[in-house]
């Protein structure tokens, strides 16, 4: 059986977890300023502050690291998103959370769209399966707020991918072409009334 990147962060211990995430975030350094093809595993072991030759313990090659860092991306902004959400009992309320800690995790790590664009030709299963795991997660949500009546019925993976596309965009327009500056209150707070009207549930007055 082949091992994989997790398998050798576990066999490695605590240390060997903590260097793998050091060249992760490296290599998200370096992929979004240089691109996938320009960069190298020099660049990214420099980056990281380790020895090329550790960079094979963890990664067979760069293509491997590249598709791992869509992954852990993926799991670190579904965490984020579903640890604001999970604070809500209310399905409104916990979207507009999660879609603030999106918008915030966007601020912290702009490169996710560049890799995410890179990824649609160099590691496109990862790409499909980085929002195929969103749409899931949301998906089975949307239909339980469905069957206890919180919100009408409808399709929940169209709506699922709806409200999907809509973070994209808005975090696209007002985080990453701003600085990275936090997303004003007034788009904010147009953000949850148009996710009021996809949910199909009244917009509360004051609610935002």
């Amino acid at each position: 059986m082949t091992e994989t990147t997790a398998d050798r962060s576990r066999r490695l211990g605590a240390k060997g977890a903590r260097t793998r995430q050091r060249l992760l975030d490296a290599a998200e350094a370096v992929f979004v300023e240089y691109g996938y093809h320009d960069a190298s595993i020099v660049k990214i072991t420099e980056t990281a502050g380790v020895a090329q030759g550790t960079f094979y313990i963890y990664f067979p090659g760069k293509h491997e690291l590249f598709a791992e860092l869509v992954d852990d991306l993926n799991r670190r902004v579904r965490r984020a998103m579903a640890q604001a959400a999970g604070a809500h009992r209310a399905r409104l309320d916990a979207e507009r959370a999660g879609f603030a800690a999106y918008f915030d995790f966007v601020g912290e790590h702009p490169g996710l769209y560049r890799i995410m664009r890179q990824a649609e030709f160099v590691a496109p299963e990862q790409l499909r399966r980085h929002y195929d795991r969103i749409v899931s997660g949301y998906s089975s949500r949307l239909a339980a707020a469905m069957d206890t009546g919180e919100i009408p019925r409808g399709d929940p993976e169209l709506m699922a991918w709806s409200l999907m596309g809509l973070g994209e965009m808005v975090g696209m327009r007002w985080v990453l072409w701003h600085r990275h500056e936090a997303v004003p209150d007034t788009v904010l707070a147009g953000t949850g009334e148009i996710i009021a009207r996809i949910l199909g549930v009244p917009d509360p007055p004051g609610a935002h």
